[in-house]
């Protein structure tokens, strides 16, 4: 989730003087970073003084962020019965016959254009074969393959690969196996958990049923079911830490003081147990070694068992020091990502790891403003929370409009839409009729201006009955916009590449 401290770095000295005076006069203990330290010594490796702590983890926040995000996301759809959210078991396909509302709060920015198709894979003991229909060529449909350090390893789908049906592999990092007979394409995950989601498009209400269809052709089975063969021993089931409701929230008074100062929510202390946990499933790729050697100077890393509850008071300030210093430089990277064009952050922050390379901030400011979001060749992500001239949308004093031009719709090869979520918390909003989007199978049902423009209002209350048709409901206060452009035409116009297009989203405007 991201969050903004409202009066500057003042408030962050303010709070680091807090942690000190709090954890003044406290003893030493032997803890993992002490434990660490003394192994590092045995090699000749110096330990870590107070301030070197608190920077990895920092660095180890802005690195670890989307992975524990995506834990946070598995443990409440997969492993947590009583969640709330419970979606499946591992393994196993689950179809939502229904598009996302206000009720479902596991993912920040969720999408509510497309019926979700989602399976979690755990590909410890073998890999798992991913089956797709045949598709009308008139319905857009993507598979997105989603890992642990939250890469988008591959897709399938009809940018990817056609509307055709097919047979895919999906292989956990170790896997070495031959491809078998039938199997168009091997992809493989660089953890060994690995989540697909589908999205099938659904064009008004009354084509969930041809949806549901579309669904029921989607299959997943492990390699062995598909081969017809015995399948190999079980994998061991892990003590998954528990992670509640509030996991991202304080649970610690001395993070509740700080956070009465700052104004600002927190990532769990918890935060670095729930990273060194997950990290044992996702071996390092070639760009990792240097920060998985910071952290495991601090005891954080596979072979390892970090636990803040049992830090020394010293090694617990520095390690919040660390946590909220590198929050503040992800909200950063949030509000500066991409190029700003009429209000609209328009970026490309979604990838693989190739795309990625390395570049820690960028993933953690893409997993904090909209985790599991596209490529950008599948989709592009407009965004905002402002005006033009900079002025934050608030939905509680003011009035809104959106207008697209007469045949200046967003450019795309599937369909478009504008969401709208809670500026706060990036949810979508509760409201009155029941809508969370305006996309572009509803233009029909819209009404035109008199130069054949289409304008959408957005306010918490009904622009009146002529105009509801054209009404994109704002929460009572702080809004946030998101475009979603599904399949981006790359021909002029074009929002491609992202900032440089020849196609902008328009520019909101105050009703006066």
């Amino acid at each position: 989730m991201m969050y903004k401290s409202r009066n500057g770095l003042g408030k962050w000295a303010l709070s680091a003087m807090l942690v000190v005076s709090l954890v003044a006069g406290c003893g030493k203990k032997d803890d993992a970073i002490s434990q660490a330290a003394k192994q590092d010594a045995a090699k000749g490796i110096p330990a870590p003084g107070i301030a070197e702590v608190k920077a990895i983890a920092e660095e180890g926040f802005i690195y670890g962020l989307p992975v524990v995000m995506n834990y946070a996301v598995m443990y409440e759809y997969v492993i947590d019965r009583n969640s709330g959210q419970w979606k499946m078991p591992f393994n196993t396909l689950h179809n939502e016959h229904r598009v996302y509302t206000y009720q479902d709060t596991a993912v920040i920015t969720p999408n509510s254009d497309t019926p979700y198709s989602m399976l979690w894979m755990d590909l410890r003991a073998e890999p798992m074969v991913i089956s797709v229909p045949a598709v009308d060529k008139k319905r857009y449909y993507s598979v997105m393959l989603n890992d642990g350090n939250t890469f988008n390893y591959g897709y399938i789908g009809s940018r990817a690969t056609g509307s055709e049906a097919g047979d895919y592999l999906i292989v956990g990092p170790g896997w070495q196996g031959e491809t078998p007979a039938g199997i168009k394409k091997v992809l493989r995950s660089s953890t060994e958990f690995s989540a697909a989601v589908f999205r099938t498009q659904l064009f008004d209400a009354k084509d969930m049923p041809n949806v549901e269809q579309v669904q029921a052709g989607y299959k997943a089975q492990p390699l062995s079911a598909y081969l017809k063969q015995p399948p190999p021993p079980a994998a061991p089931t892990p003590d998954w830490p528990t992670l509640g409701k509030d996991a991202v929230k304080p649970r610690n008074d001395l993070v509740d003081a700080i956070d009465k100062l700052e104004n600002k929510i927190f990532v769990t202390t918890e935060f670095f147990d729930y990273l060194d946990f997950a990290l044992q499933f996702a071996p390092a790729g070639p760009e990792e070694h240097a920060i998985r050697a910071r952290l495991a100077t601090i005891g954080i890393g596979p072979g390892k068992k970090f636990a803040f509850k049992d830090l020394s008071a010293e090694h617990k300030a520095a390690i919040l020091l660390g946590l909220m210093e590198g929050s503040r430089k992800v909200d950063e990277a949030v509000a500066a990502m991409g190029k700003s064009i009429n209000g609209w952050r328009v970026a490309s922050a979604f990838g693989d790891r190739a795309f990625y390379n390395g570049n820690w901030l960028l993933r953690a400011a893409a997993a904090r403003a909209g985790i599991y979001g596209n490529d950008a060749v599948e989709a592009m992500y407009p965004m905002t929370k402002k005006l033009a001239d900079g002025t934050e949308l608030d939905g509680a004093r003011h009035k809104y409009t959106l207008t697209f031009a007469k045949d200046q719709y967003p450019p795309v090869n599937a369909f478009w839409s504008v969401t709208m979520y809670d500026g706060k918390t990036q949810l979508l909003i509760k409201n009155p009729i029941d809508r969370y989007l305006i996309n572009s199978p509803m233009l029909p049902s819209m009404k035109k201006n008199k130069d054949g423009s289409v304008t959408i209002y957005i306010q918490k209350d009904s622009p009146g009955k002529d105009k509801e048709s054209n009404w994109l409901p704002a929460p009572d206060g702080p809004i946030y916009l998101a475009m979603r452009l599904y399949w981006p035409k790359t021909e002029p116009p074009s929002i491609l590449p992202p900032g440089e297009g020849t196609w902008q989203p328009p520019a909101l405007v105050e009703v006066q």
